[in-house]
């Protein structure tokens, strides 16, 4: 995972790409392969990338996996 430092600018980085991912969750939910169709046109290269940012996303509680479907979280944090 790409995380921001020196070397590696905030735009660059794994985090910068969070609400990306996020905000499509938020309008649909999607298999991860739709998800990953739509983002890797211009945000997200790799695949191996992408995956460190979904499980991420899913340790923060942010996603949540139903099936073969990614959607974003309602939880809030007092529920967690």
């Amino acid at each position: 995972m790409k995380m921001p430092n020196k070397v590696t600018p905030y735009k660059e980085s794994s985090i910068a790409k969070f609400p990306v991912i996020l905000e499509l969750l938020e309008k649909k939910n999607m298999t991860p392969s739709e998800l990953f169709s739509k983002v890797r046109k211009n945000k997200i290269q790799s695949i191996d990338e992408f995956v460190e940012i979904i499980d991420c996303l899913y340790a923060m509680h942010k996603i949540e996996i139903d099936g073969v479907l990614l959607l974003a979280s309602s939880r809030k944090w007092s529920e967690i």
